[in-house]
């Protein structure tokens, strides 16, 4: 059982506050599944900083069998690209991996590999979200330390492989802040430049314009894995719903850009 480390820290954790907490990032969100979606980006910050721009997302899921949710490696332990078999534990309850695609993967490069998980945020934090939203769904937690483009390659060519042995309905979530520490303006203007591509679904122009503006996106490999499955599964554009900066809720002079972005067949 993985346990929540960041309880308490990133969100509440006690059950009944943070379900209170959740639900109140949808106040005036229209909760309206478009079954045309097959991935998206969602944000990983405290919850008082980007819970508002993940609700955005989450409102626009459809119900899913799974959700492959895929984040970046902060803390450098474990394997470079590592799965968690484990089930996953937060205030809200249990969720359980869906060990059938765990073990359909080849292993070519994704390894399991709890360590690289105990102590990262970037997929615990998706949970409660799922968890208020849906009432039945299993995961499959993938954190990414090495996240150059070839990497992103080989990972989703592993994972389609895995998705195509299951006739199960599948959404693949890319864990991700975009700019860290820079004046709003120029966080804005560097996110929606890295952003265009995204919405086009080309990794190769993503990755040049992430190179071009050095930007700190922390979780461009999981997009870029996203992206390629998501062509896989059908999907043909993006569209930003929301976009924040820390300073929105608490003035500072270097924010953090937040993205919420859905993929689909449109």
């Amino acid at each position: 059982m993985r346990r929540p480390v960041f309880a308490g820290k990133f969100y509440p954790s006690n059950s009944r506050a943070l379900k209170k907490d959740v639900k109140s990032y949808f106040s005036g969100i229209k909760i309206s599944p478009d079954p045309a979606i097959t991935g998206a980006v969602v944000p990983h910050a405290g919850y008082m900083y980007s819970g508002r721009t993940a609700a955005q997302v989450y409102a626009a899921l459809p119900k899913a069998d799974t959700f492959v949710i895929i984040g970046p490696n902060h803390t450098g332990y474990g394997s470079a690209v590592s799965v968690s078999s484990d089930s996953w534990n937060t205030p809200l309850g249990d969720v359980e991996v869906d060990t059938d695609i765990v073990e359909s993967l080849p292993r070519r490069i994704i390894d399991v590999d709890e360590s690289a998980h105990e102590q990262e945020h970037s997929i615990e934090v998706q949970i409660p979200f799922l968890q208020t939203m849906f009432s039945d769904f299993k995961i499959v937690p993938i954190c990414m330390g090495l996240q150059d483009e070839e990497m992103t390659r080989e990972v989703s060519l592993e994972l389609m492989d895995a998705l195509q042995e299951t006739s199960k309905k599948v959404v693949v979530i890319a864990s991700s802040d975009f700019t860290h520490y820079e004046p709003a303006a120029v966080a804005h203007d560097i996110d929606q430049y890295v952003i265009e591509p995204l919405l086009e679904l080309n990794v190769s122009e993503f990755y040049s314009r992430i190179r071009q503006q050095n930007a700190s996106v922390c979780g461009y490999g999981p997009i870029a894995v996203m992206m390629r499955l998501c062509r896989g599964l059908g999907a043909n554009s993006g569209r930003l719903l929301a976009y924040s900066n820390s300073g929105d809720v608490q003035p500072m002079s270097e924010v953090v850009g937040y993205a919420g972005i859905v993929v689909g067949d449109w």
